[in-house]
């Protein structure tokens, strides 16, 4: 039998949401083992007067119990 947990995290870039979530995910990797899935439970576009965007996801992510 599996168990699976889930976590929520926040992530984000200068670039795009996708490489927010990638980014994230990768981050949550280095200290959760055996992640399976992610999923965007919302998104934010941040603007910083007027000239810099961050792109910012929250994020569900689902890693198997040991």
């Amino acid at each position: 039998m599996s168990v699976a947990k889930v976590i929520e995290i926040s992530s984000e870039s200068t670039q795009s949401f996708e490489d927010a979530i990638r980014a994230g995910i990768l981050e949550a990797s280095k200290s959760v083992r055996n992640i399976k899935s992610a999923w965007v439970n919302s998104q934010q576009a941040i603007l910083d007067h007027g000239d810099t965007m961050k792109f910012r996801v929250d994020l569900k992510v689902s890693f198997l119990v040991d």
